[in-house]
């Protein structure tokens, strides 16, 4: 990805649709140049085509939140990756921030992803070398994540080394919630079969409370996000023995 398309992303991240005329001017290239951008970030799942210019959507659509926010995302997910070692064999949850983990532990091989989203699965359906394993269970068909007691039941036979949550708020209240019920029961049962749980998230979701909970902060180990992270929420979470990483 170069200079230009992280420019179109931020683009959309603050109003979370452009248009090919916008782009020109403010890029200062032809709009064949642009359309070809916008062709390679759709290509990547980082936007949606429509005619004239490019959307972002926040909803459960993963691939309609990869593109925003996404420097921020990246860095959240590389220092993620680098507490994976060869041979491990780890838990994906669903998320755009773990969408972006799974790509990069792919990069570094060897290493055995389980995951509950089949987005993050379908991303690597043309690299045969990616060690993927799908977890079943009901179909979600926005989030395109697997919920129910056959998910749970795969999570009770098998074995994995860390696990890798994705959130929708954080208050020292309410502690890690979902803004769906039966995700938020995937996740909760995902961290107590694990022995070292990871939550990653932007710090614009903490100081939100989603409807329901996920788990506390006694339940986790490590928690990744960006360097906006409010003073408060860092120092209260490292306070119960959290390991904060801002990056």
């Amino acid at each position: 990805m170069n200079d230009r398309h992280r420019e179109i992303l931020k683009h959309l991240s603050v109003d979370h649709e452009t248009s090919v005329k916008h782009l020109t001017e403010v890029l200062g290239v032809s709009s064949v140049t642009i359309r070809q951008d916008l062709n390679l970030l759709e290509q990547e799942g980082l936007l949606k085509r429509v005619h004239g210019g490019a959307v972002l959507k926040d909803a459960d659509d993963i691939a309609n939140r990869l593109g925003l926010n996404y420097d921020k995302k990246l860095k959240i997910a590389r220092r993620a990756a680098k507490f994976v070692d060869h041979g491990e064999t780890v838990l994906i949850e669903s998320g755009s921030v773990n969408a972006l983990l799974a790509r990069e532990l792919v990069k570094k091989g060897r290493i055995n992803i389980l995951t509950t989203n089949i987005f993050i699965a379908r991303q690597f359906r043309k690299i045969h070398e990616a060690n993927i394993v799908l977890l079943g269970g009901i179909y979600q068909h926005q989030s395109e994540s697997m919920v129910g007691k056959i998910t749970k039941l795969c999570i009770d036979n098998i074995n994995f080394s860390k696990a890798f949550i994705g959130i929708d708020g954080y208050t020292d209240n309410a502690g890690f919630t979902s803004r769906d019920f039966f995700r938020a029961e995937i996740s909760t049962h995902i961290i107590q079969k694990s022995n070292e749980v990871f939550i990653l998230s932007d710090s614009g979701k903490f100081g939100q409370e989603a409807i329901t909970n996920i788990c506390f902060p006694k339940d986790v180990k490590h928690v990744i996000t960006d360097d906006k992270l409010d003073t408060s929420y860092h120092n209260s979470l490292v306070s119960l023995g959290v390991d904060v990483c801002k990056v």
